[in-house]
């Protein structure tokens, strides 16, 4: 079949180059601050003779994140406006522009400036790459492809961390290298992604009618579960390493193993998504979601070994592999196609917002009931939000995938997602 056919009969232009260059793309994310977190200590022995050295290397790792939270918004309209594919491409270039400028500058305030355009960089990334899935795959092929982009955000934090981890006992400077695989990327982004083409037939009249008006009510709703979720979940990065000291005298290294853990749990779950929620409503696996916190954050807040705490991450990382997929499919369900960018821009910010936040709010509980009553604290505030969601939010009742057979062909979506 030629390329205009295959993209005439309303699948993809591109196909499964197509989707693996999204999946790629999106791994990148989970590079945004935290993979040059083990070169801090470091990079502070080589900057000790810049004032408030210690504060200006920690914002190494945060201020990409703020940028995120308050760059989205801007980079949503941009493509909304500008088209998916050129803010995708120019961003995954700046992402190797910016990312890996530690390895050559010497002005920590330079570095510190390179730092907040990454951060812009990454929210184009996210926006973009999600909008493209929305775009691109209909029903429920949505659903199983915002869930493997899930599993390899999950995957890739695995991979990243440890590497910059490895690369951190080399130079400092090692881990900003890892940025660089955004180049070959770039050029991937250029060859490969396509804008998406209008649906024609009974699918682009099912998702018309489910996406008519203006902006959805819905999205400030999934905005503030999004900023709830990262409130509870950035408890771990945070904490869990002085919580494993505390328990059993853990070391980095096992923190980090502890914590990668979690990523593998989200991850796996991730890619389970579109089985997951095929036929259950929006509204269930939100519910689910905080649950699983809930359960899980009381598991390790209750714990007076490491197997209780483990068995904790385990079931927390399962929430967090629901959270996103599960909200993003509900938000582009009921957004017109020419505000997603916008929508899903608010996901984006709203999760690193979310993420800067969390440390404000637990070191003060943490300084008052300890750090296990910082994860029981936690627990109890995702059961709230479980129960609120349960009884006040309507309309996330699951709906079948739009009947497609008559006007396209299956999106090569592998089977196993």
């Amino acid at each position: 079949m030629t390329h205009e056919t295959s993209a005439a009969a309303g699948r993809p232009a591109g196909g499964r180059p197509l989707l693996v260059t999204l999946l790629l793309a999106s791994m990148l994310t989970t590079m945004a601050g935290a993979i040059v977190a083990p070169a801090l200590p470091a990079m502070e022995k080589h900057f000790a003779d810049v004032g408030h050295v210690g504060l200006l290397v920690r914002m190494v790792l945060t201020v990409p994140g703020l940028a995120i939270a308050f760059g989205a918004p801007v980079v949503g309209a941009l493509i909304d406006r500008s088209g998916r594919k050129p803010i995708l491409v120019a961003s995954v270039a700046l992402f190797a522009v910016a990312g890996s400028t530690g390895l050559f500058l010497s002005n920590l305030y330079a570095i510190l400036v390179f730092r907040l355009l990454l951060g812009i960089a990454v929210a184009g990334i996210m926006t973009a790459t999600t909008t493209l899935v929305a775009d691109h795959y209909p029903g429920q092929q949505r659903s199983r492809v915002l869930g493997l982009q899930a599993g390899f955000m999950g995957f890739g934090g695995v991979a990243f961390l440890s590497l910059g981890g490895a690369l951190a006992d080399i130079s400092w400077r090692g881990p900003f290298a890892i940025y660089l695989v955004a180049v070959p990327m770039t050029f991937l982004t250029l060859w490969l992604i396509r804008e998406p083409r209008p649906a024609d037939g009974a699918a682009a009249e099912a998702e018309a009618a489910d996406t008519a008006g203006g902006f959805p009510k819905l999205a400030f709703g999934i905005y503030a579960l999004v900023f709830a979720a990262q409130l509870v979940f950035y408890a771990i990065p945070s904490q869990l390493p002085f919580y494993l000291d505390e328990l059993a005298h853990v070391g980095a290294g096992g923190s980090g193993l502890a914590i990668a853990l979690m990523s593998l749990s989200t991850a796996l779950v991730g890619l389970s998504y579109g089985r997951i929620g095929k036929n259950r409503s929006h509204r269930t696996i939100a519910v689910t979601t905080f649950v699983l916190l809930a359960v899980g954050y009381t598991a390790i807040g209750a714990a007076t070994g490491v197997p209780l705490v483990l068995a904790g991450l385990l079931v927390a990382g399962a929430g967090i592999g629901l959270l996103i997929p599960n909200l993003n499919t509900w938000l582009v369900s009921r957004t017109p196609v020419a505000m997603r960018g916008r929508a899903l821009s608010g996901v984006t910010s709203t999760l690193f917002l979310g993420q800067f936040v969390s440390p404000l709010v637990s070191q003060p509980v943490s300084g008052s009931v300890g750090i296990g009553g910082v994860y029981l604290t936690a627990a109890g505030f995702a059961a709230v939000v479980a129960v609120l969601v349960l009884l006040t939010v309507r309309g996330g009742a699951a709906r079948p995938a739009p009947r497609t057979d008559a006007v396209r062909k299956p999106v090569e979506v592998p089977a196993e997602a």
